[in-house]
């Protein structure tokens, strides 16, 4: 009986039927990237704003004032009578009630040169002049609430971490395309409740859970096209992160043209329910099929991907080889109990983790300047184009090992370098980790092919799954050590960033070459290529 990689390329390797899935399956990238970035834009901070003065809200109907005007009797006496404060975070400690004087409620501070004036942390009594621009004016995450907006993107970190153990296991269980629709639901859903959550804490819950479901989305898409297509044609696993990249740029485009959060929320969440029509569209893997004993399946699958490609498959050719490889349950004892499974895999999780944390961080540390947000986060989208063009063009001449150690030492260096230069010529300081964040874009692409490439189908969604989870870990902690070790010193991430790039490109030299190789069937197989 023939293999499965003979059938495929008896069939089309990357044939008119591919092509077709890979775009069609490519758009979950662009959506992916809205909700892996959306806060950006959902939280921006209100412009204008102030904290009201108990009784100010029935006073200010009674005289028939303006916002303007209640800010300004509001305001005005706090930059008098204490010039360092802006009435954001705190208020003159009054009351104003029926007594107040419409005319002149500024008597009631008595001496506005003074600076004794008596003031009250504000609370929950803030007032914006666009109320639902964000959720941080919606859900009053300013001043001593701050914190709570990096929460939400700490939930929906957790969410992608969630996603990554329990619908990578399903994916292997139950298949790619049945997982791969109902994450698509899922995002939807919890999208559309998300938009019009009455409280902080419904949003937090259905963002955790979009995060679930959005993981569930982009980890097995991007399993089922390097599935179907020959080891020849794997790179195109690196293309769909090129479409990740257009989301980023095409992400501000949207905040731009839509003025509040809700109208963003629902814009980035409702094209994941054009995703279920590819139910009629996409089929199931036939690797995974094989997996599962059901060869018959797959085999039909094949003929229709030969008819597609405008070939014939050959009438022998009317089973295909299955998986010798007993079918279990995956767990994570699978992916370690074997020594060249074990060392792939703690070098994967490790090259994961680091790829996150200085991603991210050098992302934060490039947006902290000031400017214009929906050009700079633009530019910063298109900053990673040239990362997956340089990999398209080396990855198959010289393999997939060299390049992603190169990527992550290169990174490193260009940090190490950032962080001695001096502040006077900061072109140049920017120019350089501009080059260390490309370096650290390409290593984080090329992750993602090399992880699929050395896990056995029976083992690989779940392996995939496992292995980028150590991504979100790594997302929840870059901020903490990003603002935490720069309150110390503000060059030291940028060392530590080096130290754990160049370790990285270290290790994955130690990874086997996967150029040009079949996709792996079994662990043995695993053990095999390693040799």
């Amino acid at each position: 009986m023939p293999s499965f990689d003979e059938v495929l390329k008896e069939a089309g390797e990357f044939g008119r039927f591919q092509k077709r899935v890979f775009f069609l399956l490519c758009q979950t990238g662009i959506t992916f990237s809205f909700l892996f970035a959306s806060v950006v834009f959902l939280g921006q901070a209100p412009d204008n704003y102030w904290c009201r003065i108990p009784g100010a809200a029935e006073l200010s109907e009674r005289c028939g004032w303006t916002l303007e005007e209640e800010r300004y009797f509001t305001v005005l006496p706090l930059h008098l009578g204490n010039g360092s404060s802006s009435g954001e975070c705190e208020r003159l400690d009054v009351v104003w009630d029926t007594s107040t004087s419409c005319a002149s409620p500024l008597s009631h501070y008595g001496n506005l040169s003074a600076r004794n004036l008596l003031l009250a942390t504000c609370h929950d009594n803030w007032v914006y002049k666009q109320p639902h621009s964000s959720i941080t004016s919606e859900y009053n995450l300013v001043c001593g609430n701050a914190w709570m907006l990096d929460l939400s993107q700490a939930i929906l970190n957790l969410g992608f971490l969630a996603g990554a153990f329990t619908l990578g296991y399903a994916a292997d269980r139950y298949g790619r395309i049945l997982i791969y629709l109902l994450s698509c639901l899922g995002v939807g859903i919890c999208g559309i409740i998300v938009a019009f959550a009455p409280n902080f804490t419904v949003f937090l819950i259905f963002r955790f859970l979009q995060g679930v479901f959005g993981k569930g989305t982009w980890m097995t898409c991007y399993v089922i096209v390097t599935e179907i297509v020959g080891s020849d044609q794997r790179i195109i696993g690196i293309a769909i992160q090129i479409f990740f990249t257009l989301g980023i740029m095409i992400l501000p485009g949207i905040a731009y043209l839509i003025p509040t959060w809700q109208g963003i929320q629902l814009a980035i969440s409702l094209p994941n329910f054009l995703f279920l029509l590819y139910y009629w569209v996409v089929p199931e893997s036939p690797r995974w099929l094989l997996t599962r004993r059901k060869g018959e399946k797959a085999l039909k699958i094949m003929h229709n991907i030969a008819k597609h490609n405008g070939k014939y498959l050959s009438p022998h050719y009317s089973e295909i080889t299955v998986s010798n490889e007993e079918v279990s349950n995956p767990s994570f004892l699978d992916l370690v109990r074997t020594p060249r499974m074990r060392r792939n895999t703690l070098i994967l999780m490790y090259a994961w983790f680091t790829s996150a944390l200085i991603y991210q961080g050098l992302v934060m540390r490039l947006g902290i300047v000031g400017g214009n947000l929906y050009l700079d986060f633009f530019i910063s989208g298109a900053v990673e184009l040239p990362a997956a063009f340089l990999i398209l063009v080396t990855i198959d001449r010289i393999g997939r090992r060299l390049p992603f150690g190169i990527s992550n030492i290169v990174a490193g260096i260009a940090c190490l370098i950032t962080a001695f230069l001096p502040e006077d010529i900061p072109w140049l300081k920017t120019t350089v980790a501009t080059l260390g964040r490309l370096g650290i874009t390409m290593a984080f692409e090329i992750v993602y092919l090399v992880n699929i490439e050395l896990y056995p189908t029976t083992l690989r969604n779940f392996g995939v799954s496992l292995c980028s989870s150590l991504c979100d870990l790594g997302g929840i902690i870059a901020p903490f050590l990003l603002f935490r070790l720069a309150a110390i010193w503000l060059e030291l991430p940028l060392i530590i960033f080096s130290i754990l790039a160049v370790i990285c490109g270290l290790l994955v030299l130690l990874l086997p070459e996967t150029k040009g190789i079949s996709l792996p069937e079994t662990v043995e197989d695993v053990e095999q290529l390693s040799r």
